[in-house]
């Protein structure tokens, strides 16, 4: 670095607001003391993982089923109910088995 550059740069050092990048100018040039801060917040309390619980997870407790695997079963229980209900409705047989209007319960 030539002298004229090493002299503008010291003059500029002084002239310039620092750029936040270092504390200490080439040279040595110290940057104006920082004001005196506010106390500092509270400490934010420790990441608590929900894995990390109390005690281990209890596999028997959780089924292992996925959610669109359910589904599909229960779409397809209920087109197996569709269709019996409707062979049913063909050939005139009664499904109900519950007893309507208390007849023959008292008999």
């Amino acid at each position: 670095m030539g002298i004229i550059h090493a002299f503008l740069h010291r003059v500029l050092g002084f002239l310039l607001p620092a750029s936040g990048q270092r504390r200490c100018g080439p040279g040595g040039v110290v940057v104006a003391a920082q004001p005196e801060r506010a106390a500092a917040p509270p400490p934010l309390p420790l990441h608590r993982s929900p894995y990390g619980a109390d005690g281990p997870i209890d596999g028997a407790a959780t089924p292992l089923v996925r959610p669109y695997l359910a589904a599909y079963e229960d779409r397809h229980r209920q087109a197996w109910r569709r269709t019996a209900l409707v062979l049913a409705a063909d050939f005139g047989i009664d499904l109900d088995d519950r007893d309507l209007h208390g007849a023959g319960a008292l008999g």
